[in-house]
């Protein structure tokens, strides 16, 4: 039967899981206690906090919420940061921390239900803050009417720069192979003679006949 101290870290570990806007795993294996002094009150700038959990406690947690796919990244000596509001600055803090501390390692994250590879927990960091990508959307739903407008308008003409530029790095090869001149347009057809049977009905609305012989004049050897 487990003991009630693990019931209840497992239980905090899912609580903080749940309430999380991200969760960053980082071995921190050789910082020293000043290092993870300032290590923590950068965190906590950011509105993050950072605890050490035994990380089979922490597996039991993750599996118990669902998140199967971020079991694999609980291993070894490696601490968790709980993201409270913003997860790019929390990423940005961790990502220059480890910078200038080679011994913290950025093992990866869960962001919602994604789980985050190192890489791209580094290209999180590089997101603006929250604060400042809010107040870029409200501009744009404040925005008057006409400037959203000549916003709209520019889409198809930037779009139509694009696939120039795009044409024109076509290698030669592809440009070689397009015809390198329209096809002829076909003659018109001959008009074609008028048929006997088309000649006969004409005769018959005249009441007279008609001679479909040629009627070409002889020339003065055929007349001898």
């Amino acid at each position: 039967m487990p003991r009630p101290e693990k019931v209840q870290a497992v239980a905090d570990i899912k609580e903080r899981l749940e309430k999380a806007q991200a969760v960053f795993v980082a071995e921190y294996a050789g910082l020293s206690v000043k290092e993870q002094q300032a290590l923590r009150r950068g965190l906590r700038a950011a509105k993050s906090e950072f605890k050490v959990y035994k990380m089979t406690l922490a597996r039991i947690a993750a599996a118990e919420l669902g998140h199967e796919n971020f079991v694999g990244m609980l291993v070894g000596p490696a601490g968790l940061t709980f993201a409270g509001e913003d997860a790019a600055a929390t990423a940005k803090v961790l990502r220059d921390f480890a910078k200038d501390h080679q011994k913290l390692v950025i093992k990866g994250g869960l962001l919602g239900n994604e789980v985050l590879l190192p890489e791209r927990v580094s290209a999180l960091a590089d997101l603006e803050p929250r604060e400042v990508l809010l107040s870029k959307v409200a501009g744009v739903f404040q925005a008057p009417m006409a400037r959203m407008a000549g916003l709209l308008a520019a889409m198809p003409r930037n779009l139509a720069t694009m696939i120039s530029q795009l044409i024109e790095k076509m290698p030669a090869a592809e440009a070689a192979a397009a015809p390198a001149t329209a096809p002829a347009a076909a003659a018109p057809p001959a008009p074609a003679a008028e048929a006997p049977v088309e000649a006969e009905a004409a005769a018959e609305a005249t009441g007279g006949d008609v001679d479909t012989t040629d009627e070409t004049p002889a020339s003065p050897a055929e007349e001898e």
